[in-house]
């Protein structure tokens, strides 16, 4: 499936990256940043950047993007470094798509950020979830932007090609019939995917119901990639989970234990790391390992205090937060590498009071954790609600699911329903908001 994998046994590619900035649009990360924020995605999927080219435009050209004079550039560049890959900063429609490549030949192979973050993905996808969902990802990306450089994936599925081209006598011609034959062997693998998916979103959630039995809250490690999440997440679990100083190191969800100063253990989750310009068909596909998001309680946003850009890394993530519809649970900004920085790091401004607490440490030196656990340990007991409620017996769903994922007590049983005390978590409070029963 994944065309463009590294092998540490074979040179690195050569590539260079193309960026447009249209003048007047104020994104979060300037044209330069983000295409060095695009050379270190290169260099994660084993390539070796050679050049670069970048302008300011006053809007996207229909054919090429970048528009015929910068297009000779970009061939010139890849004349005089002799490149094999052209990777651009923005997602490339499909026709731009056809367009390019005929522009650069094929001996070029054309990528844009949204196929390398893919790329990325597949390599790091250590489970089968994780790879279940960035195959659906890439075939959910391709399935628009077939053409016959595309025309091997039905000889891989088993010879359909073959036999499809036998049809349309006079007709069609063998490519044509081809790409038709591709179109519906990735049709029905997506549909074997996303089967395939729904049943491991089955059994998280029959997981989750186990685990919320024991009352154990849970809180979900979030932040832009290369933040250290995951090296926060060792320190504080002692586990042994793998950590690397490069873009997405961790792909897969992973839960651990650990305890409070009190004693009290919550459930801690290390999940991927976020970047401008997500694939939009990468955050659906991997919905149900955000799922762990979801569920959470308490929500910790790592961010690198070191990186220039942290304060735009932080409205990234939160606009990706957004996105999945994370509910409203307390939220704690940690700032992270604090043995990078002299100074204290700028605060974002949140004027609505979006963050509950925040804290500094340094992960990789163990600087501030007892502070944040004590911070963690403050902010669960803050955020946990006596309410009273009241369902209807209709919704015996949610009866279930508040027995055993909350404190129950004083329990009146009515003939529209029952009447309960319960202490909720931030999380299930948000979603029995609607039962709860008026103060007097």
């Amino acid at each position: 499936m994944n065309d463009y994998r590294y092998d540490n046994n074979q040179q690195r590619e050569r590539a260079i990256l193309v960026g447009a900035a249209i003048k007047g649009s104020n994104p979060l990360l300037g044209l330069d940043d983000s295409l060095d924020e695009l050379a270190l995605l290169a260099d994660t999927a084993g390539m070796m950047v050679c050049g670069r080219a970048s302008q300011q435009v006053e809007r996207i050209d229909p054919a090429t993007w970048i528009g015929s004079g910068k297009v000779d550039e970009v061939c010139s560049l890849i004349d005089e470094s002799d490149a094999g890959v052209v990777v651009f900063d923005d997602e490339l429609s499909p026709r731009h798509q056809r367009e390019l490549e005929k522009r650069f030949g094929e001996d070029v192979k054309l990528l844009d950020r949204s196929a390398l973050i893919l790329d990325i993905f597949a390599q790091h996808a250590s489970t089968r979830e994780g790879a279940l969902q960035v195959e659906l990802a890439q075939y959910e990306y391709r399935l628009p932007r077939l053409t016959r450089q595309w025309t091997h994936l039905a000889r891989q599925a088993g010879g359909g090609a073959a036999r499809g081209g036998a049809g349309g006598v006079g007709l069609r011609g063998p490519g044509e019939t081809q790409l038709e034959v591709d179109r519906r062997e990735i049709g029905r693998k997506i549909r074997k995917l996303k089967q395939d998916l729904s049943q491991v979103r089955a059994h998280r959630g029959r997981y989750r119901s186990r685990r919320t039995r024991g009352n154990i809250p849970v809180v979900a490690l979030v932040g832009y990639t290369n933040a250290g999440k995951s090296t926060l997440f060792r320190a504080l679990t002692e586990s042994s989970v793998y950590i690397a100083d490069q873009l997405f190191a961790t792909l897969d969800p992973t839960t651990r234990k650990t305890p409070l100063p009190s004693g009290r253990e919550v459930l801690l989750t290390d999940t991927v790391g976020f970047i401008q310009k997500l694939p939009t068909t990468l955050i659906e596909a991997f919905r149900a390992t955000l799922e762990e998001v979801l569920d959470a309680d308490m929500a910790l946003h790592v961010v690198d205090a070191s990186h220039p850009n942290a304060l735009q890394h932080i409205e990234t993530v939160e606009d990706t937060l957004a996105a999945i519809d994370m509910p409203r649970v307390p939220r704690l900004l940690v700032w992270n590498k604090l043995d990078l920085v002299d100074a204290e790091p700028k605060q974002p401004g949140h004027p609505g009071g979006l963050y509950a607490d925040i804290a500094a440490v340094s992960a990789l030196r163990g600087t501030g954790l007892d502070d944040l656990l004590q911070r963690i340990e403050s902010l669960l007991a803050e955020g946990e609600h006596e309410v009273r409620l009241h369902l209807p017996w209709d919704r015996g769903d949610l009866i279930s699911v508040l027995y055993d994922s909350a404190t129950v007590d004083q329990v009146e049983h009515r003939p529209d329903g029952v009447t309960l005390t319960a202490s909720l978590s931030a999380s299930l409070y948000d979603r029995y908001r609607a039962y709860l029963v008026p103060t007097p």
